[in-house]
């Protein structure tokens, strides 16, 4: 059987398949993926209505024009827009795909004051193009392969050769083709085969949808991965020092951002362990407090039922509903969700004597202290360990928040990217990545676990 004839066979049931026959010359494609213009331009006005060519690809106006000589390959054109080309023995796909994405436009989730404005879209080739519209160079590679058994989505991994080292790439290349599923849509589904996070909450890979920082990272010596039909990419390794420090730092000034980062690290420690701190010195700690502030706290929490672990995970679990909702609402509804959630509920459980005005507080400034980061999965880390460290805190006390923070540093050191801890550059100690994360110091080095040359600027 040709491959005419088992296109047709396997394409019955197919209601957007069109095959078309001019002279001894056969068109095959979808019309829901092709564009109808192009087809006409590149294909029908070309082909002569008498006499054919024997090679016909050479008439051919389209910029990319593949000879095809497997049935796979054929499927697989065809399914991504190209039109069909059946002359004699001679098989060829024009590309005529149709223009299905959306216009290039600011980022979304990773919003910032200064810095470029456009983000990644689901097209592929646009999102090549807005990297290589900052790395010009021959040296940035890209190593193309198709995952999911019946989606065949393109998956690309990015890098810079004699930056990045090669055993990375050949690792992240071997996962990915090891990848044996019915498909992949989104971006977010490589992740699991990327980096085994099942004893940690924290992310190890990170997801980004700004083309500045792709471009940062690939000329640190990390690789990105992007994926047709998804407007993000994935860069690793990550550690937990990429996430709390984002690109923007990278604009403005070293004085004031060194303080932002500061206080970024400080945000982070008050959005886990505030409310684990209240809970023990006001329930098996009280000694450590002033008397009139432990008097105070004791007159607020008169009428309130619930003992201080109760009504703080109450109070947590509520702002974390709010929290979800504002997320999931469309941005119409989202703001006045929150105002409701803060003013109107809030108020209404004090008043009611279900919590107390103190742990109001406490909420808020728990939860101000997140918002600080954008990042959906660090945020989810974060909300574990705070619910973690406040049950330990409510049996232990102030041991309890020690014996938080001494567990959740051992599972950051213990947790694995690449081969290097979590908790890079601290741990191990790297002078060169401390400068661009954690501190913002002038630095002419790459880091030494990161990238093959360690001076910037050698190839």
């Amino acid at each position: 059987m040709n491959f005419l004839e088992k296109i047709k066979k396997d394409y019955v049931e197919v209601s957007d398949l069109v095959v078309k026959t001019i002279n001894t010359v056969n068109l095959v494609y979808l019309e829901t993926l092709a564009d109808q213009d192009k087809i006409n331009d590149y294909i029908l006005k070309i082909i002569p209505k008498s006499k054919i060519p024997k090679n016909i690809k050479n008439l051919i106006p389209s910029p990319n024009v593949k000879d095809v000589k497997t049935y796979e390959e054929l499927c697989l054109y065809l399914d991504t827009g190209f039109t069909i080309v059946f002359n004699g023995s001679q098989v060829i796909a024009i590309e005529t795909k149709s223009n299905l994405n959306r216009g290039i436009d600011t980022p979304s989730t990773e919003a910032t004051i200064y810095g470029p404005k456009d983000s990644l879209v689901e097209n592929y080739q646009t999102n090549l193009g807005l990297i290589k519209r900052r790395i010009k160079s021959s040296n940035l590679k890209n190593t193309q392969t198709n995952v999911g058994k019946y989606t065949k989505t393109m998956c690309s991994i990015l890098y810079i050769e004699g930056v990045c080292k090669s055993d990375l790439v050949a690792s992240t290349l071997e996962k990915i083709n090891g990848i044996n599923i019915d498909g992949i849509t989104d971006i977010g589904e490589i992740k699991p085969f990327l980096v085994d996070d099942k004893k940690n909450v924290f992310p190890g890979i990170k997801m980004t949808e700004r083309p500045d920082v792709i471009a940062d990272s690939l000329l640190k010596g990390k690789i990105a991965i992007l994926l047709d039909n998804s407007p993000y990419a994935l860069i690793l390794p990550t550690f937990l020092a990429d996430f709390i420090n984002p690109m923007s730092d990278k604009y403005t000034k070293t004085s004031s951002v060194n303080f932002i980062k500061i206080l970024r690290l400080i945000c982070f420690f008050i959005a886990i362990f505030v409310p684990a701190f209240y809970v023990a010195v006001t329930t098996i700690n009280q000694e450590t407090i002033p008397t009139s502030l432990l008097i105070n706290l004791q007159n607020q929490r008169m009428d309130v039922p619930f003992p201080a672990v109760m009504e703080c995970v109450i109070t947590l679990i509520i702002c974390e509903i709010l929290r979800e909702s504002d997320i999931r609402f469309p941005s119409s509804y989202g703001s006045a969700i929150s105002i409701l959630g803060a003013l109107i509920l809030g108020e209404a459980a004090v008043s009611a004597g279900i919590v107390s005005p103190i742990m109001i507080i406490v909420a808020s400034i728990t939860f101000i202290s997140s918002m600080i980061f954008t990042d959906v999965e660090i945020i989810n880390a974060i909300r574990y360990w705070r619910f973690a460290a406040l049950l330990i805190s409510a049996i232990f006390g102030l041991y309890g928040v020690g014996m938080s923070i001494i567990l959740m540093f051992i599972n950051l050191c213990n947790y694995d990217i690449n081969g290097t801890s979590y908790l890079y550059p601290i741990a191990p100690f790297d002078k060169t990545y401390l400068k661009e994360t954690l501190f913002k110091m002038k630095n002419n080095k790459r880091s030494k676990l990161l990238s093959k040359n360690r001076i910037k600027g050698r190839l």
